[in-house]
């Protein structure tokens, strides 16, 4: 396997394949097939899921037909689709817009303008972050490090080494087993997730998890630190706060549906507060190495004008670039919001509406880009809350309006401030699902010694190519099935989790009444979390990251209890290979039986969503009924974790 430095250093690098129209339009083409998957799944199970792996395997198997193909062009493609399909998280945010009534559908031009304005900037406000975020940090982007494992190994391939073979044999292999058994999953024939509810005294609590390769490679990848923080947040808010709330809030009837309606009214509120808490506090850690970075790139662009060459893996966009394309892209976010205003019940209060709400895309933007960044690089794209930092955002959004306009107005004011609410938070909305795999796509570059402005611009042409997707498959999505809690919804209507949420925030804080007991009570134990971490870190014990146990707190437990299991396994796993002959072949090949098990989930994610879209059934591949649910539990688990066992078996074996 080649080294980084030497690849970024030898002179024939620079005349490489890498940024080239073929690339572009791979990715394109792959973007159609993500996005549209994402935006669908989102919808449905309020979970979309990473397209840089598979967007880089899709990309090895066409390229490897040109034999002038070369790792970074292989890059550039799942930089491109990986970029589009996480823009597809704006359906967290827009459908909220249906939800109330304001739209009847998606105005292509207005939606494909909220989601592109706010995914440049995304782009943008992220570059000048690099330095401090990618370059010299320790955190360890889970996602971005598989994603340059997989690069590497379709690259290496060729070449015959047999490192390379090992490795491409376990990504295979790992991949092949995690699509059987998520093939299997469908089939009903095991289970892929399974809940026990149960009373706890006068409250509720249960036992959830989820039977993924996916999130339990994602647990591997991120490291014992964060998944025993998240163990954490998942024993406070399950196993602490839940029984103790529905004790207070007794309901009857079922007990899953008792506790889960306390634990999204209530519980997810104060895992907010928590990650809000953490994420000011990250910030604050943070602020310094950032202006170092923006000190460090106005340097390179003062040294690229004085005639000195920088090495390629210092060339970032100019800054004053950046800057002057950053404001640029705040002419068109203002006349987006005054078309929105103009002709409705806010009609007259244009310059105030538009003015704060620029200011405020600016200010929370630049926050949001350094937090969801930091965020991707401690536990991974996928397993980011970018939801919870729209929740942050729609909450400030609605507080700015309230202070603008005060709460006491007619229905048809209130339901146009929601409604603008909810656009401004779209905006903002793209800057964060941009800036959080922004940095993570930046860091596979960094790490096979890729051109980060080449990386850049192919950000910007996925966000392109994302905002101008999304629109039809929302439309589409609306007209076959509409939207849970929407005007006219039918019985097949999407539920769209995140968005129902936002929604309610928006009216609850326009409104009053919004829960912020929960919230100010999360901010609290934020602190506390806080505390405890730096205490940790003076006693040199190990650390338990605050923004992790908000995590912990505010996400399903049948997906934080396979990623914590999986940060586990990754821990023994990694002892083991530390005393190997060649420990850091013996780690890398960890890494690839990790990146295995992500791929081939992910693989199948997106061809279960055509499937599923196509045969217009929930369950397409289901074999038997409900009656088969115990031996399916039994089964399922056995199998998973006899895969599981097998899985890294082999991988000890080939490492010998």
């Amino acid at each position: 396997m080649a080294n980084d430095t030497v690849q970024a250093a030898d002179p024939a690098r620079a005349s490489a394949r890498e940024l080239t129209l073929r690339g572009i339009l791979l990715g394109g083409a792959i973007t159609l097939l993500f996005t549209a998957a994402n935006v669908y799944l989102g919808l449905k199970v309020g979970l979309t899921f990473a397209t840089s792996i598979p967007a880089a395997v899709i990309s090895m198997a066409v390229l490897r037909g040109f034999r002038d193909s070369t790792i970074w062009e292989n890059n550039i493609v799942q930089t491109v689709a990986s970029a589009a399909g996480t823009l597809a998280a704006i359906i967290f945010v827009l459908p909220g817009l249906v939800m109330i009534g304001w739209w009847q559908g998606f105005p292509y031009w207005t939606t494909a303008a909220i989601t592109g304005t706010g995914g440049v900037l995304g782009v943008l406000f992220s570059v000048p972050l690099r330095r401090a975020l990618v370059v010299d940090t320790p955190l360890p982007y889970p996602e971005g490090h598989a994603a340059a494992e997989v690069l590497r190994v379709g690259s290496g391939s060729r070449e015959g080494a047999e490192e390379s073979a090992k490795g491409l044999s376990v990504l295979v292999w790992n991949a092949l087993a995690s699509i059987g058994f998520a093939v299997l999953t469908q089939t009903r024939l095991v289970v892929g997730e399974a809940a026990v509810w149960f009373r706890a005294g006068a409250g509720a609590t249960g036992v959830s998890g989820g039977l993924s390769f996916a999130l339990l490679g994602v647990g591997h990848l991120v490291g014992i630190s964060v998944g025993l923080a998240m163990f954490l947040g998942l024993v406070v808010g399950w196993w602490v706060l839940l029984p103790i709330l529905t004790a207070q809030t007794p309901m009857p009837g079922d007990v899953g549906a008792w506790a889960g309606a306390i634990f999204s009214q209530n519980v997810r509120f104060f895992g907010a507060g928590v990650i809000g808490v953490a994420a000011v506090w990250t910030l604050l850690r943070i602020a310094g190495p950032v202006i170092g970075g923006i000190r460090s790139a106005l340097a390179a662009s003062r040294a690229r004008k004085s005639g000195e060459a920088l090495s390629i893996e210092e060339q970032d966009l100019p800054i004053a670039a950046v800057a002057l394309g950053a404001l640029a892209m705040l002419v068109p976010i203002a006349v987006l919001l005054g078309s929105v205003i103009a002709g409705g019940p806010l009609a007259g209060s244009e310059i105030v509406l538009v003015a704060g709400a620029v200011v405020f895309v600016v200010v929370f933007g630049l926050l949001i880009a350094a937090v969801c960044g930091y965020m991707a690089g401690l536990i991974g794209a996928s397993n980011s809350p970018v939801s919870g930092i729209g929740i942050l955002s729609v909450v400030a959004a609605s507080l700015m309006l309230v202070g603008l306009f005060g709460r006491d107005q007619s229905a048809g004011t209130t339901e146009a401030l929601v409604a603008y609410a909810l656009i401004v938070t779209g905006v903002v909305f793209g800057v964060a699902t941009i800036s959080n795999d922004n940095l993570q796509d930046l860091k596979t570059g960094q790490l096979v010694g890729a051109t980060p402005w080449k990386q850049q611009v192919a950000l910007v042409i996925g966000v392109v190519f994302g905002s101008l997707v999304i629109p039809p498959v929302l439309d589409l999505l609306n007209t076959a099935f509409g939207f849970s809690g929407a005007p006219g919804a039918g019985p097949n209507a999407l539920p769209a989790p995140q968005a129902a949420l936002i929604s309610a925030l928006a009216k609850g804080v326009l409104g009053g009444d919004l829960n912020w007991t929960m919230i100010g009570w999360g901010a609290a134990a934020g602190v506390a979390f806080i505390a405890l971490d730096e205490v940790l870190g003076k006693a040199g014990r190990l650390r338990l990251p605050p923004l992790a146990v908000g995590i912990g707190i505010y996400l399903p437990m049948s997906v934080i209890l396979p990623t914590v299991i999986g940060s586990v396994v990754g821990w023994f796993y990694d002892k083991w290979a530390e005393g190997r002959r060649d420990p850091e072949f013996a780690l890398r090949m960890g890494v690839l039986t990790a990146t295995g098990l992500i791929v081939g989930e992910s693989l199948w994610g997106v061809a279960f969503a055509g499937i599923v879209a196509a045969s217009g059934s929930d369950a397409p591949l289901a074999l038997v009924g409900p009656g088969f649910e115990t031996p399916a539990l039994i089964g399922g688990t056995v199998l998973f974790f006899a895969l599981l066992a097998f899985l890294y078996g082999r991988t000890r074996r080939l490492v010998g």
